[in-house]
């Protein structure tokens, strides 16, 4: 079964989760609507904003919630903002927000923010900036999108100091033109993660495979070595849930001893952590995946860049966006 083909059967009971509630929840919800901010919690409807929110971790969406990219699988909206439209003071609101939340994990993302000069590089830059200053307990990842190859960009961005660095490559190469917007590209986000961890050794590279659409086993084990290969050193593998009927069907759910298994192979190729389950989301309970001491440790040393330099493969240098 191909992308396009619609699977005709009810969610399993591994998917089905309790909606969100509670007293902090609620609270959480006031304090980020009163600041005029954003949730890809909300925004992309992950089934896990309840249990995430009241767990002290908190995923928020920076630069509106309009994104230039038309991505098939992703349920933010998609759209041109009114030209060069920012809310400069987004990262102090950010900032802010991370401090009264009294958050021990927090991750930003964005929309892709193709018409701004340096896609929103020095804005994200800036809102890491304020969170390490203004809450340094706290620890920071950052969810970048691709920014459409350029180095400078994503050099803006380890420049501010996170501790983790994320980029999702989403699905497995084959699909790649089916689910993810023209302007993506699979080796290109392996790039990304390349630089990164080429650059910035002591940060935590990161990346996400959502199954489910149609991809082979050995597809998802190729991605898997790929991203390896480029560096990444935490891996999230969950289940893609179909948003609307816009977006692309769920070819296939994909049972959860599957999930235990590509776990068990990602450890064995040398992730330093892999969270992979049918309900797992890129930033689900970041905090606790990303245990504390092991953030810390590899954060707050130097370390050797000769693995992540003789892992690269000559099949990756074939952009010279980087150069």
């Amino acid at each position: 079964m191909l992308p396009g083909e619609a699977l005709k059967v009810r969610k399993p009971a591994w998917l089905k989760v309790q909606a969100p509630g509670g007293q902090r929840y609620s609270a959480l919800k006031k304090l980020v609507r009163d600041r005029g901010l954003h949730t890809v919690c909300e925004e992309a409807a992950c089934p896990n904003v309840g249990e995430c929110w009241g767990g002290g971790t908190a995923t928020l969406m920076l630069m509106g919630d309009l994104c230039t990219r038309g991505c098939r699988f992703c349920n933010v909206k998609s759209g041109r903002p009114k030209e060069g439209w920012l809310d400069a003071d987004e990262p102090r609101k950010t900032a802010e927000a991370v401090r009264l939340m009294r958050l021990d994990y927090v991750v930003l993302t964005s929309v892709d923010r193709d018409d701004l000069p340096d896609q929103g590089a020095g804005h994200l830059a800036e809102a890491v900036r304020r969170i390490r200053t203004e809450t340094p307990e706290t620890l920071v990842e950052i969810l970048i999108p691709d920014f459409r190859g350029v180095a400078a960009c994503v050099e803006t961005v380890l420049a501010a100091g996170p501790h983790v660095l994320a980029h999702n490559l989403e699905t497995v190469e084959r699909l790649t033109p089916t689910v993810r917007d023209p302007r993506a590209g699979y080796r290109q986000s392996l790039e990304i993660l390349w630089r990164a961890a080429a650059r910035a050794p002591s940060v935590v590279t990161k990346s996400s495979l959502m199954l489910g659409l149609g991809e082979t086993r050995e597809e998802v084990l190729q991605a898997m070595r790929d991203l390896r290969e480029a560096g990444a050193r935490v891996l999230t593998l969950g289940q893609y849930l179909r948003p609307s009927d816009w977006h692309l069907p769920v070819v296939r759910f994909v049972p959860p001893e599957e999930f235990e298994e590509f776990k068990t192979l990602g450890e064995s190729m040398g992730f330093l952590y892999v969270a992979a389950g049918p309900l797992v989301r890129s930033s689900y309970r970041a905090g606790e995946y990303f245990l504390r001491d092991v953030v810390h440790q590899l954060t707050h040393k130097d370390s050797d860049k000769s693995e992540i330099q003789s892992t690269k493969s000559e099949t990756m240098l074939q952009t010279e966006k980087f150069e």
